[in-house]
Formats: structure tokens, C-alpha cells, sequence
């Protein structure tokens, strides 16, 4: 018997075409009932958005208590943190913005925010800080939340 020692790879559409239509199916509920990372490109689905679509969800409605560590940097300028898939930032004293974390453009959880305006890490597209898109990947826009500050707790709802 000859032994080949070549190294043989496989990408997934032709790994599935060798299975054939009964093991590509057989892959296809697996994934589907597993929630394997590899079968999608969403991860951390949260009640916030419904990924798979890139939509985010409506009737959003939670307090965050801005003298907690995990929310500490809400109290100063420019601080942002993300809380079930939305990105929130202190804009100035007494004003903040709340955005989906999910990107319009493909529908990635890829949002965060950095030198005054939200960004995508995945294909670059730029919102300013209201959600409006500043680039052909960001044209959709963003999802806004609203936000009250009552003492030291924040609201951010829909």
C-alpha cells in the first residue's frame, strides 16, 4: 500500500459535496440544533437583538446603576460600555446615546464606539453619534434606544 503524506484540504462547500445530500442534510440539522460558532457568524445572541436577521429587538427596557464597577465608566465623557447587545456612551455631562450593537450593514455584532461615533470592525462602516450612517457600509443606520438619567441610574429603552 502506498502511503501519500501530502496533506489534503478541504473548504466547507466541498467537504458537505463529499458527504453527499444525506450527510450534508444530517451537517445541516446538527449545526441547526447545536448552535455550533462555526455554522453562523453571530455569537452572544441576547434578548437585545434577534441576530440572525439583524434586526434589533423591540421593547427594550433596562436600568443600569452607574455607581456599579461594571458601568462605572458611564460617568465620564467618551466612557461607553456594552450591555446586551447595545452600545451606550456618555456624550457629555448630561447626555447619552444608545445604539444597537448589531450593524445594519451585514448584520454583525461588531458595533463599538471610539472617537466620537460608532464603528464596525467587520467591513469598516461608520455612524456618527445619533446611529446615521457616514459611509456606503453604514447608509442603514443604526438602531437608537433612548436613554434618562434619574440620580445615578440610566434607562435605556425603546
Amino acid at each position: 500500500m502506498f502511503y501519500n503524506s501530502m496533506k489534503t484540504t478541504l473548504n466547507r462547500n466541498e467537504f458537505l459535496k463529499s458527504l453527499g445530500f444525506k450527510g450534508a442534510s444530517l451537517m445541516a440539522v446538527y449545526c441547526a440544533a447545536s448552535g455550533l460558532s462555526s455554522c453562523s457568524k453571530e455569537e452572544n445572541v441576547s434578548p437585545a437583538s434577534n441576530v440572525k436577521s439583524g434586526t434589533p429587538a423591540t421593547g427594550v427596557d433596562f436600568t443600569l446603576d452607574l455607581t456599579k464597577t461594571d458601568y462605572s465608566k458611564l460617568n465620564n465623557p467618551e466612557g461607553f460600555v456594552i450591555v446586551n447587545q447595545i452600545v451606550i456612551v456618555r456624550v457629555n455631562t448630561n447626555t447619552f446615546s444608545a445604539v444597537t450593537q448589531v450593524c445594519s450593514h451585514e448584520g454583525n455584532v461588531a458595533i463599538s464606539y471610539a472617537n466620537g461615533g460608532f464603528n464596525c470592525s467587520v467591513h469598516g462602516a461608520l455612524y456618527d453619534i445619533n446611529g446615521k450612517g457616514l459611509n456606503a457600509e453604514g447608509a442603514r443606520g443604526l438602531t437608537t434606544y433612548k436613554t434618562a438619567l434619574t440620580g445615578t441610574n440610566l434607562r435605556v429603552y425603546s
